[in-house]
């Protein structure tokens, strides 16, 4: 996976999620920071790169665009079908989101509507692999991994970053080989295309960090004019 390098000058970089910045450098014993992160290991989380695919447990939306009548949120059963006004109960286990839309799709054709649209998202996944996403977010959490997911989406699932962010300051820790690893990404260079978008595994942690100075001037319960006060960066 191509990734940014934690570069040597960087001797210490901010995160918040805690009171205090949290420091990262080559001499780390808690993690091997690395120019980049590898997958993780097999025995740890399942790597899958296929499409997402339905399974058991999953909590999917069903919305039929024009008809909200018919829209419906609820958890695959065990025998992997998921029951929709009209249609009864349909097989939605196996199939991704996109082919079970285009499923309720036939089905309503015709004896209901003229041409229906179906979309299906994947709420919340019964596999059970999931991304720890802290730091300088809207939402910070633990959230589901469906299908492929990229550190850019990683961010979006908790609602993006806060005013305070520095998104170019964005770390990663990651299991390889037994190992504790991290690597530092630029979210800016990856918006714009410069640098390539990383996968994100379960049982990944991904920190935003924040901009110590933006949260200085927001603190600060003092007048500024004319006063020094010490900034810790």
């Amino acid at each position: 996976m191509a990734g940014k390098c934690i570069r040597p000058m960087f001797a210490a970089f901010l995160l918040c999620g805690c009171g205090a910045g949290t420091q990262l450098d080559g001499s780390s014993r808690a993690v091997n920071v690395a120019t980049s992160l590898p997958p993780p290991d097999t025995t740890t989380v399942a790597i899958d790169v296929t499409p997402y695919h339905i399974v058991p447990g999953d909590e999917i939306a069903v919305t039929v665009f024009g008809a909200p009548e018919l829209d419906r949120s609820g958890t695959v059963d065990a025998a992997g079908n998921f029951s929709l006004p009209l249609t009864g109960a349909l097989r939605a286990a196996q199939k991704t989101p996109e082919e079970f839309a285009a499923e309720v799709e036939a089905k309503l054709r015709g004896p209901y509507l003229k041409n229906p649209r179906v979309a299906v998202n994947v709420k919340q996944s019964g596999n059970q692999q999931t991304v720890t996403v802290d730091g300088a977010v809207q939402q910070p959490g633990v959230y589901p991994v469906v299908g492929r997911m990229s550190l850019q989406q990683a961010v979006a699932t908790a609602r993006g970053a806060t005013d305070l962010a520095n998104i170019r300051n964005v770390i990663v820790f990651r299991t390889v080989g037994g190992q504790k690893m991290a690597a530092m990404f630029d979210l800016k260079d990856i918006r714009s295309g410069r640098m390539a978008d990383p996968q994100i595994f379960g049982n990944d942690i991904v920190v935003v960090g924040e901009d110590a100075i933006q949260k200085f001037l927001r603190n600060a319960t003092v007048p500024l004019l004319g006063r020094f006060l010490p900034v810790v960066l």
